[in-house]
């Protein structure tokens, strides 16, 4: 018995079925209209051929989605201020917003996808080509977002107001002699030693220089008395040689370093105690300080641990860089602040 085929009537769109066989003129049974019928040698097969073209042209739509959704996102996320919603619900918000609002702008162009995704490819291509914002970058923004929604790095959230003046401030200062040339040479010593491959990020060269600092001094750091009875600053100069004193002369050494490369540091007096923190921005660039940490320069130290540091008046976030921490922003010894000597 000869297969059939099935067409619906231009008319009334009634289904009508055809022997294989069948050329010429066909009359529709239900409206009794009749219309030119051409056999299609693969009529057998357009059905499963729409059906495939279809699910794929769906399944581009979604990733063009993405490609659009994730730039759109993390652009917004920086531009945005941040409302401080627990669980970071407002970040799972705004991707929401965006994906929907796209997936749906794309379901009514549909004809057009292909030309979007060609001109995404094409972009993102000549951005990794051309150094400037490539595959590459996106995706390290898209973790450092991920990394942030896993692990907020927000223990510690201190504003500081009202303080103490800062004891033995002038002698302090005085010890830190940035200009110094051996300090110097140090410090720039260390961005060679450490992390100099990760300084092609134009946009924290500086800090990761900084954390290179950190490295150097905190990895060799041999804790050493003053003499009894009285506090001696040890100058920048005098402890880079050998690498050695008290939580005073670390502090003075770290601030020294940091400033003579251009960085910004500050020194925090606490109850028998000071350590140095590193200025590092706002809290958009606290999450790319994390990631940076965690996932590039001290894994292993930081691995399931917090970051701690200080919001000052100006919503600037301080990272702490104790002698007793192994990963910048590692955990304050004492959490009180007393006196904050700032280096101009």
């Amino acid at each position: 018995m000869p297969s059939k085929n099935h067409l619906y009537c231009p008319y009334c769109k009634h289904e009508i079925g055809l022997s294989e066989v069948h050329l010429g003129s066909v009359t529709c049974p239900n409206c009794k209209e009749s219309f030119a019928y051409h056999k299609n040698p693969l009529s057998k097969y357009s059905s499963s051929v729409r059906s495939f073209f279809s699910q794929f042209g769906n399944q581009v739509i979604v990733v063009v989605t993405w490609l659009l959704g994730l730039p759109a996102f993390i652009f917004l996320h920086k531009k945005l201020p941040d409302p401080n919603w627990n669980y970071n619900l407002d970040r799972f918000l705004i991707v929401f917003i965006i994906v929907l609002i796209i997936w749906l702008l794309l379901k009514k162009i549909k004809k057009i996808i292909w030309v979007l995704l060609t001109v995404l490819v094409v972009f993102f291509t000549a951005g990794s080509l051309a150094g400037f914002y490539g595959f590459g970058d996106l995706v390290d923004d898209y973790r450092n977002l991920l990394l942030v929604i896993i692990d907020n790095p927000n223990p510690e959230k201190i504003l500081i107001q009202k303080l103490k003046p800062f004891q033995n401030d002038e002698l302090v200062k005085n010890a830190i002699d940035f200009e110094n040339e051996s300090v110097r040479n140090f410090a720039v010593n260390a961005t060679v030693t450490h992390f100099k491959d990760y300084t092609k990020r134009t946009d924290y060269r500086n800090l990761i220089q900084c954390f290179a600092i950190f490295k150097e001094v905190n990895s060799n750091w041999n804790y050493v008395n003053d003499p009894e009875s009285r506090n001696y600053f040890a100058k920048a100069s005098e402890s880079v040689g050998h690498l050695s004193g008290d939580c005073d002369d670390h502090s003075i050494l770290m601030v020294a370093c940091i400033k003579s490369i251009g960085g910004k540091a500050r020194i925090i007096h606490t109850t028998g105690h000071m350590y140095p923190e590193v200025l590092i921005g706002s809290k958009k660039d606290l999450e790319t300080v994390n990631y940076l940490i965690k996932r590039k320069l001290f894994v292993e130290e930081s691995t399931g641990k917090s970051l701690y540091y200080h919001i000052d008046e100006n919503n600037q976030v301080w990272l702490n860089l104790d002698y007793t921490a192994k990963y910048p922003g590692g955990p304050f010894m004492n959490e009180e602040i007393l006196g904050v000597l700032s280096i101009d």
